[in-house]
């Protein structure tokens, strides 16, 4: 079973001492390959994680999912990954400038933005330019997160200037805010709508094709396992990993 990155949170939660369950693997020896991985990856890559484990019985995925920038932070300020696969370019070029990557990063799916809205689309939007007008309350990604930067290039190409009631740190916080009815609509991935289903309401945004965010996956330089990361940027590379993605709404980068 695939464990996303709780077990530290529990742990001082708990205000315990490393345990089996709380350490770096499983308990018997086992291997675990620490993935870091944008929040929009989440669906897709835990799929991806499991196959690996089948394809790997001796190794446990670990995955940390958030907001990319965030991600990038944390790897600057020495935490351990073997994978670090971001939402755009530029969030990657930052670890790249500071010597923390192994080698050139890969390119290796492509998602766009659309809108969604409440079940219903209660405001009755049609488009991107329907968020600036008076009504609707639209929360965003932050501008220094890659779903924010993707929204500011859309707004610049359409000539849309929003006003978000609030700027969100991941993706995935946007479209919590939309199906909690803390807003009435977002700008989220496609990937990210898709998998909400009917819990939203979507508003095509056929601009966004024009503004793709291109997701890179590197290995760390400090990798523990960095023979394992490699292999798993091999997977989500190869058939099998293209074939998930697109599953999961994801296009091949172009």
């Amino acid at each position: 079973m695939i464990r996303v990155r709780r077990w530290l949170s529990v742990c001082l939660a708990l205000m315990l001492p490393a345990v089996a369950g709380c350490g770096t693997g499983r308990t018997g020896g086992s291997t675990a390959v620490t993935v870091y991985a944008a929040a929009s990856l989440q669906q897709a890559f835990t799929a991806l994680g499991e196959l690996f484990e089948a394809e790997h019985p001796d190794v446990t995925v670990r995955f940390t999912f958030a907001g990319s920038a965030d991600l990038a932070t944390q790897l600057l300020g020495g935490a351990d990954a073997d994978v670090f696969a971001a939402a755009d370019e530029a969030t990657m070029e930052r670890v790249a400038a500071a010597g923390l990557l192994s080698g050139p990063p890969v390119i290796f799916a492509a998602n766009t933005l659309t809108v969604v809205t409440a079940p219903g689309n209660p405001h009755g939007l049609t488009g991107f330019a329907d968020l600036a007008r008076a009504g609707p309350a639209v929360v965003t990604c932050a501008p220094q997160v890659p779903c924010g930067a993707a929204t500011q290039r859309l707004e610049q190409l359409t000539g849309v200037d929003l006003a978000p009631v609030s700027e969100e740190n991941s993706v995935s916080d946007v479209l919590h805010k939309v199906t909690a009815g803390q807003a009435d609509a977002g700008v989220v991935y496609r990937t990210d709508a898709r998998r909400a289903g009917d819990t939203v309401h979507t508003v095509e945004v056929p601009a966004a094709a024009a503004v793709p965010n291109r997701y890179p996956v590197a290995v760390p330089a400090d990798a523990a396992r960095p023979d394992l990361g490699q292999r798993f940027i091999d997977l989500i590379t190869g058939a099998a990993g293209r074939d998930v993605l697109a599953q999961n709404g994801f296009s091949e980068p172009r």
